[in-house]
């Protein structure tokens, strides 16, 4: 079987894993870019293909890290994906499951819908709502809607500073998403779910507020109990993810929060603690969902 795994670039740490996760099990992994996507309708030629390769022969789809562009570039890509899926083409993580991922404002409400711990939260697009929103919450985390590996995110803990700050993204005509921060010892845990359970966790640990690995983070690995695993499990589950990087964040009081989910996330770091075959993992998950057709 041939999988496409449509990606950034054509070369990565993350694709050359899920290449040889297919090939050990008898599978071609192709890897693709988003940019060569080409869309046909009511002419000649294939549906859809990218950068030359007809995608319909292929079994199943791995969808990885949209690259950044216009939003027409990035619906586009988004659309492809979601066309791709409804001609029976399997899609991993579905379109969908990525929208509701990039998105923190929809992650949140999903995760609070399922009736999971998230930080209080506002979401607002006036000034003035979001800084009386701070001045009730008191210490706040202001994330960009859109985001990963802790970029772009800004602990406001005076009224001075959310006033610049608040009027930085008022003139980027940007959305205010502010959390209330969170007591915690300075480390959270991130979980591993492929197809409906935990193959591993880590826990990260840095002297700031920031735990992630990008940002300076270190890990261990960790076994996670079994309140955890149920809440990492059931987060998953909330956004529709085959496979997902859920963070938790243990509070003081002893709450364990759902901070994020990551619908396309990367797992060098815990791979290289937990020793885990996380490539090997979603291939199986990814196998075992194809197998039916």
């Amino acid at each position: 079987m041939r999988v496409a795994i449509l990606a950034a670039r054509q070369g990565g740490w993350h694709t050359d894993q899920l290449c040889r996760a297919l090939a050990e099990r008898g599978h071609e992994g192709r890897v693709l870019p988003y940019e060569g996507l080409v869309s046909r309708f009511g002419g000649t030629g294939p549906r859809f293909a990218a950068a030359g390769e007809d995608l319909a022969p292929c079994g199943a789809v791995l969808a990885r890290i949209i690259p950044a562009g216009s939003l027409e570039q990035i619906i586009s890509r988004v659309d492809a994906l979601h066309a791709l899926e409804e001609r029976g083409i399997p899609v991993i993580n579905s379109p969908r499951t990525i929208e509701r991922t990039v998105d923190k404002l929809w992650t949140t409400a999903l995760l609070a819908h399922a009736g999971l711990p998230v930080p209080e939260t506002v979401v607002c697009e006036d000034p003035d709502e979001a800084m009386a929103a701070f001045r009730t919450l008191g210490d706040v985390i202001v994330k960009p809607l859109f985001g990963s590996m802790g970029l772009g995110m800004v602990r406001v803990t005076t009224e001075e500073m959310a006033f610049r700050v608040f009027r930085t993204l008022e003139t980027l005509r940007s959305v205010y998403y502010l959390q209330r921060a969170i007591d915690h010892d300075g480390c959270d845990v991130r979980a591993f779910v492929v197809g409906g359970r935990v193959i591993g966790a880590i826990e990260r640990s840095a002297p700031g507020w920031k735990t992630n690995l990008a940002r300076g983070g270190r890990a261990r690995a960790v076994t996670l109990p079994a309140a955890r695993l149920e809440a990492a499990l059931a987060a998953a589950k909330a956004v529709g993810a085959d496979y997902a990087g859920v963070d938790l964040l243990p509070a003081r009081d002893g709450t364990v929060y759902v901070v994020e989910i990551n619908g396309i996330p990367g797992w060098r770091g815990l791979q290289e603690a937990t020793s885990s075959d996380v490539a090997g993992a979603i291939v199986e998950h990814l196998l075992e969902r194809v197998a039916p057709r």
